[in-house]
């Protein structure tokens, strides 16, 4: 299948040949929401931390005789009955990560794309060098090629003007072709792709 190249000016001018393996991949949603949850998953920290009784302050040392007082038995003032006592089952440090092999990373990304190319919401322009790093310009640009709301925006990660004009644009987040992942694709309604970027992608989901 055949999607048009555009320049910044919306100006058609040329095609490019979007492999059928690539982008008319069947769209898995299950799969889909896998890749989504072991990225959320990925992002938590998991730094939670309780002290059980071990680990707080006081005396080990038993607070009264067992027998002969009247009041209940106790042996410790680090008892999580006590106040400023050990916690019992709060939370510890764990790692939240989902592992999905890299076929099934691929495959969703390859679904999610195929998506966007159905829907139409899949823009390629020639290049994205931009003349300044001006928010202003950048989002001026994409509302002249008919983007509007949240969109991805996929070129190489020395594009500095790029990264400075997209950054404080909270609807605007620019990625390297490497770095795409299926939360963003999801996330995001547009897919915008320089070209080089875009075969740099194919490549690495084709193989």
């Amino acid at each position: 299948m055949k999607i048009p190249i555009r320049n910044l000016s919306n100006q058609a001018v040329g095609e490019f040949d979007l492999p059928e393996a690539v982008f008319g991949y069947e769209y898995k949603e299950h799969l889909i929401h896998l890749a989504v949850k072991s990225h959320l998953a990925g992002l938590r920290r998991g730094t939670a931390k309780t002290k059980v009784r071990s680990e707080v302050s006081g005396s080990g040392k038993k607070l009264w005789r067992q027998k002969g007082t009247g009041r209940a038995r106790m042996g410790s003032l680090r008892s999580p009955v006590w106040r400023k006592g050990g916690t019992v089952h709060g939370p510890q440090p764990r790692d939240y990560a989902m592992d999905l092999s890299v076929r099934e990373k691929k495959n969703a990304l390859k679904s999610a794309l195929s998506r966007k190319v159905a829907e139409e919401r899949l823009v390629v322009l020639d290049r994205l060098d931009l003349d300044s790093p001006k928010t202003r310009g950048l989002a001026q640009a994409m509302a002249g090629l008919g983007i509007e709301g949240k969109a991805l925006i996929v070129d190489r990660w020395d594009n500095e003007e790029l990264q400075l004009a997209s950054r404080n644009n909270p609807s605007l987040k620019t990625v390297d072709a490497l770095g795409v992942n299926v939360y963003d694709v999801v996330d995001r309604s547009y897919f915008v792709v320089s070209e080089p970027a875009l075969r740099r992608l194919v490549e690495v989901l084709a193989s």
